[in-house]
């Protein structure tokens, strides 16, 4: 079976649609219990993986560094994470892991416990490496768990599992500023009972998902494409939504990296209430990606990636020509709406490519991601020749770009597909 793009089109057994057998298990229903046990996981490993941007301001006052430095550490950490998931997501398409899960997070817990006690910048950008490895192990294998039990909900099932991560992104910078910043950062230390609970949560969703692919003969991709777009516009399609990930992460990228120092540059807040504003911005984004789920799974992935792209622009313009009380006002709704797609996105890009979870994966929560890290880094650099306030005026027509969704096509399956999946 071929990880790439051009062969997910291409045509498999009828009995087999959208990545399930008619009549298996996975079609009967939506195991909740398994979805919301990932979702935990997927709570505390973001939420370790958010101390980084967090603690930038305690990073850049102890080690002196700039603004293209951080961006660095972002770069660093949203890159091992970027060109490792999609090479994990293929192989994990062809031969699952399950008991892969609690491993990426044993890699989670190495890096945060390095970074706790890292004395260079050489150590924090390793330390920074090693947590997005541990992303780049976590994500593809649980987001082929939360595909096999959403049955047929599919925008509900990667909402709530995109929203454990959402969350823990959220609370990680109020976590920071109560207790990294008074205390310094060997507190980040002690975060590792976070990893420590997933690790053996993960230890039991692994044990559900190795029992289903037994019932499966091992097997955890099919390749039917209900659909029935060509290669070549599967391709556009697949290349088109990695464009509106990237904008959505270069956006988000920017104001978790830099939200925090803009707020206390052009406002003059302390270090604790800029953390409390981003924190805003961050649960906005997790309320948006639950709230998109339903509307999905009733109307179509595209009808809520559309409503993104229109909704948040008019917001983002304004966002630069704010006072403070409006910033941070204008920071929910765009939280909520830009929120809402991403999950959608991923949904939208597995109707393309049933099968190819892995893929996927690698290269929505993957690559994308990581080159969403590589804006963080030129934002930085910008910042550094400019002004922080450049890099918000630049960020606000990022989603601008979204407007390439006007090229997607409708994935939703033919009545032959459907009958078939009954």
């Amino acid at each position: 079976m071929s990880g790439s793009v051009a062969e997910a089109a291409g045509g498999a057994p009828a009995t087999e649609i959208v990545g399930r057998p008619a009549g298996s298990p996975a079609a009967a229903g939506t195991a909740f219990g398994v979805i919301g046990a990932i979702s935990v996981c997927h709570c505390l490993n973001d939420l370790i993986q958010s101390l980084v941007p967090a603690i930038y301001p305690l990073l850049k006052t102890g080690y002196g560094l700039d603004f293209g430095q951080i961006g660095l550490i972002t770069l660093a950490f949203q890159l091992t994470a970027s060109l490792l998931q999609p090479l994990v997501g293929i192989y994990t398409d062809r031969h699952p892991l399950p008991f892969s899960l609690p491993v990426g997070m044993t890699l989670t817990l190495a890096g945060l416990l390095l970074l706790s006690v890292a004395a260079s910048y050489g150590t924090i950008l390793l330390a920074a490496s090693m947590i997005g490895m541990g992303s780049s192990v976590f994500h593809p294998e649980s987001s082929r768990v939360v595909r096999m039990a959403s049955g047929t909900r599919y925008g509900t099932g990667q909402s709530l599992f995109q929203v454990g991560g959402n969350f823990g992104s959220a609370i990680g910078p109020v976590l920071a500023a109560l207790v990294v910043v008074p205390r310094g950062q060997g507190s980040v230390a002690w975060f590792s009972g976070a990893a420590l609970v997933a690790m053996l949560i993960l230890t039991g969703v692994s044990r559900w998902y190795a029992a289903r692919l037994a019932g499966r003969g091992g097997r955890v991709g099919l390749t039917a494409a209900p659909h029935g777009l060509s290669r070549r516009r599967v391709g556009l399609a697949v290349a088109i939504l990695v464009v509106l990930v990237f904008s959505k992460n270069v956006y988000t990228a920017g104001l978790t990296s830099y939200h925090t120092f803009y707020l206390i540059h052009r406002f003059g807040v302390s270090v604790q209430t800029a953390q409390l504003a981003l924190f805003v911005f961050l649960a906005s984004v997790a309320a948006g990606t639950v709230i998109g789920g339903p509307i999905s799974d009733r109307f179509g992935s595209k009808v809520v990636i559309w409503g993104s792209i229109l909704g948040s622009l008019p917001f983002t313009l304004l966002l630069p020509h704010m006072d403070l009380a409006g910033t941070v006002a204008l920071t929910v709704p765009i939280g909520l709406i830009v929120g809402s797609a991403t999950p959608q996105i991923v949904v939208f890009a597995q109707e393309l490519l049933p099968g190819r979870v892995g893929l996927v994966s690698g290269l929505f929560l993957g690559l994308a991601f990581g080159v969403g890290g590589l804006g963080a880094a030129l934002l930085g650099r910008l910042a550094d020749h400019t002004s922080i306030e450049t890099v918000y005026a630049v960020c606000a027509w990022l989603p601008a770009i979204g407007l390439f969704a006007a090229f997607l096509p409708n994935t939703r399956p033919r009545p032959a597909a459907v009958a078939v999946t009954r």
